[in-house]
């Protein structure tokens, strides 16, 4: 008997999968524990109907992705922190830090946990940041670190 699984079933498959089961395995354990529903017309077109709504959802985030990365490619953040008087930050620039900045002067929403800077930034000058917008996604931006004198 044809199932589609509503949940992960050790053994048979992970959830939203079509999988060929014994009836009895069907009716006595996965039916009645709202693990699996019959591969019915109506239960196969809400799958074909669900895995086209999430593969729309995959494509379209690529296709953002790829267009920030082409807003960012080669671009440089300038990021203002606060120096002493021969250059050193008074603690460092975080990604967070830079987040805020690329929002202020990009207007792009990235998460701080998808950039990653080469080292720790305690001084000023230039450096290199990686953003990973999606898998395969990734964009290489310059990070400079202008200093803001302390009162």
């Amino acid at each position: 008997m044809k199932v589609i699984l509503k949940e992960d079933v050790k053994g048979k498959g992970k959830k939203g999968e079509l999988c060929n089961v014994s009836d009895g395995y069907a009716r006595n354990f996965l039916f009645p524990r709202g693990l699996a529903a019959e591969a019915n017309a109506q239960a196969m077109n809400e799958l074909k109907n669900r895995e086209a709504a999430r593969q729309h959802k995959i494509d379209s985030e690529k296709e953002a992705a790829a267009a920030a990365a082409k807003k960012l490619s080669g671009k440089t953040v300038t990021v203002e922190a606060k120096a002493g008087s021969k250059g050193r930050l008074f603690g460092a620039v975080t990604s967070k830090e830079l987040a805020d900045a690329i929002k202020k002067q990009f207007d792009m929403e990235i998460d701080r946990r998808k950039i990653q800077l080469g080292g720790d930034v305690k001084a000023v000058g230039d450096y290199e940041a990686e953003i990973k917008l999606y898998a395969g996604t990734t964009v290489k931006i310059g990070v400079r670190v202008v200093a803001v004198t302390a009162e």
